[in-house]
């Protein structure tokens, strides 16, 4: 611990908690273990009429258009060892590498399973990728075979297919391609069903260590050509561990604060190929017994919902409800007729902070609420326990705004190569803006000597790079070893990782995250300089958007004009930059005599008033060379 202060008994428990869950075997000897665990439970939940899946009656029941059906993990189980029986037929074996090339979905768990089961190694594509992508993300890694959603897809993949050297190809989807090596999802299911022997399955699981590679998965490339990370069983496995340790059911936590038990139901929107979602929408979930419920994007979780909705969910996208627990505490309540969330300090929470709560239609104040948030209270069954932050930073204000209506959100840190959870924030201590406390097992280190402290505002503990080391850090990139030798450094006889990330260490171990290390300036003279800070608000909350991006109405803008905005827009307008549609843009002014001196003498005149004031609104101006219509006000 970084201070003197006594550590918080939860922490003594995580360490000594474990259970059923916790294990040092490979991911798919885990899963096989919780199917048996759980074998009654639900396991993955789908929606009817969203694709034309090639998988049949005969393996998952068809839903209606609009309705939801589930299969139980005992039928999970059977499917994915049909799969990994079909695969080993097909040619794959161990370390063999498979690309997965598909949105989030239930048959992207399936097939991860089926050929983490079969010896394989999962190499993740993103179902964006381009052709050009496509090609370089299944040849880096000289992937052997690859599975693809649908008939888009596999065009893409089939565009390079000169430049792979790919054995055959499945499609989860019907498709209309007539050849050989195309095969779909049923038909290696139905393959595997007629081979299968259960021995040989447990052969299969038998022969992986949790040293042996599980899964490639490609940096963003956002610093040059994409990396593969080098994920092992282990890794996962530990991280899994990790996760359990400190968001399980421990017999220390109290039983409002929530937990991840067997039978809570999961929502996940980001792609499964992204490594957190991966990890704690799928590993971690299916490893503790839950339901998952994939959706490939927001407008798919529409329609009629069962009767219980998931009590533990991914990033919240835009229009996604989050639904109030009926029994929260009273103190954390509704104010009015939905016009205002009323947080447990007595403080409003929302849009309209400075001011009194008012009484308005239902129809109107719905627009006031934060975008694509509703409500429902009193609605027994409707519960939304605990939410995981990820994928993007959150706004200090609005996780406060959800820890008071009674929805737990756990911001945590993490990267691709630490597979990736770092840190979480505790339930039993959670500190909105912070980016928690290290998992068990992980040891950080800050590297003051990269960055110049006085260079931040309101720093108070050690400032640094953040250096990872534990378990769940990866070996390696693949085929780079310049980039691996370089993201590790040796201190005290221990490798560390170089995360990149200038961080904050509080006194009881809490971090703060403030900047990317490659975004430090280094000048000539050999001091460090970070960024201004007015660069951030300006990012943050640009003049005229929300949170989210979205234009503000203009009586909603003029509230944002708060005074670290109204710093940031003189800075703005020192270089030559101004607010323009929401927007800081070049203001280029043309010399002569008359430019400017209306709005000067207007601004000279005082408040508009009267017939000035009327002339001066409608009077067409030029904006971006275009004439602008007059204003009918």
């Amino acid at each position: 611990m970084a201070g003197d202060d006594p550590r918080p008994a939860w922490r003594d428990a995580e360490e000594r908690y474990t259970d059923e869950v916790v294990g040092d075997d490979t991911i798919g000897e885990m899963f096989a273990a919780s199917a048996r665990r759980n074998a009654d439970r639900p396991a993955q939940m789908y929606k009817g009429g969203v694709y034309d899946r090639t998988l049949t009656e005969s393996v998952i029941a068809t839903a209606p258009n609009g309705e939801y059906g589930t299969i139980s993990y005992e039928r999970m189980h059977d499917i994915v060892k049909h799969l990994a029986a079909g695969f080993r037929d097909l040619g794959v074996g161990a370390d063999d590498r498979v690309g997965l090339f598909a949105s989030t979905r239930m048959e992207w768990a399936l097939c991860d399973f089926g050929v983490l089961s079969a010896g394989g190694v999962v190499t993740t594509v993103y179902s964006e990728s381009s052709p050009r992508q496509v090609q370089y993300l299944l040849d880096d890694p000289d992937a052997d075979a690859v599975v693809v959603e649908n008939e888009e897809h596999l065009r893409r993949v089939l565009e390079v297919e000169d430049d792979l050297s790919l054995s055959f190809y499945v499609v989860m989807d019907d498709t209309d391609v007539d050849r050989d090596d195309v095969y779909s999802l049923q038909s290696v299911h139905d393959r595997g069903a007629d081979v299968f022997q259960e021995t040989a399955y447990q052969s299969w699981l038998d022969e992986r260590s949790p040293t042996d590679l599980a899964s490639l998965i490609y940096t963003s490339g956002t610093t040059g050509r994409p990396k593969g990370v080098e994920l092992t069983h282990r890794n996962f496995r530990s991280n899994v561990n990790q996760a359990r340790k400190r968001l399980g059911p421990r017999p220390d936590k109290h039983p409002d604060l929530p937990s991840v038990r067997p039978g809570i139901r999961s929502i996940s929107f980001l792609p499964l190929a992204h490594v957190f979602e991966r990890l704690a929408g799928h590993f971690f979930v299916y490893a503790s017994g839950g339901d998952g419920r994939l959706r490939r994007e927001p407008g798919h979780a529409g329609g009629r919902h069962p009767a219980d909705p998931p009590e533990h969910g991914g990033e919240r996208p835009p229009g996604l409800r989050a639904h109030l627990r009926h029994d929260a505490d009273p103190g954390r309540r509704v104010a009015g007729e939905g016009t205002h969330l009323r947080v447990g300090d007595g403080r409003r929470a929302g849009l309209h902070t400075d001011r009194r709560p008012r009484t308005r239609p239902r129809a109107e104040t719905r627009r006031r609420r934060p975008p694509g948030l509703q409500h429902r209270r009193g609605e027994p069954g409707r519960r939304t326990r605990v939410h995981g932050q990820r994928g993007g930073t959150l706004s200090k204000r609005l996780c406060a705004t959800f820890l008071g209506m009674g929805l737990t959100i756990v911001e945590g840190y993490g990267l691709t190569e630490t597979s990736p959870v770092v840190t979480i924030n505790p339930p039993e201590n959670v500190r909105p803006g912070t980016l928690g406390v290290p998992v068990v097992d992980v040891d950080v280190r800050i590297d003051e000597s990269v960055v110049d402290a006085t260079q931040f505002d309101d720093v108070e503990g050690p400032l640094g790079e953040l250096l990872v080391d534990g378990p769940n850090v990866t070996r390696g990139y693949w085929n780079q070893p310049g980039p691996t030798e370089r993201a590790f450094t040796e201190i005290d006889g221990r490798h560390w990782f170089r995360t990149g990330d200038i961080v904050e260490q509080t006194d009881d171990d809490f971090l703060i995250y403030h900047d990317r290390i490659k975004e430090v300036l280094v000048l000539s003279t050999g001091k460090n300089v970070a960024p201004p800070a007015h660069r951030g608000a300006v990012r943050d909350q640009r003049p005229g958007r929300t949170d989210h991006g979205r234009r503000r109405r203009p009586e909603v803008r003029r509230r944002a004009r708060r005074p670290e905005l109204r710093a940031a827009r003189a800075v703005g307008r020192a270089r030559g930059c101004g607010p323009a549609g929401g927007r800081l843009r070049p203001v280029f002014r043309r010399a002569g005599p008359g430019v400017g001196q209306g709005s000067r003498r207007r601004r000279q005149r005082g408040p508009r008033e009267g017939r000035a004031h009327q002339a001066v609104r409608t009077r067409p101006r030029r904006v971006d060379g275009r004439e602008r219509p007059a204003d009918p006000r």
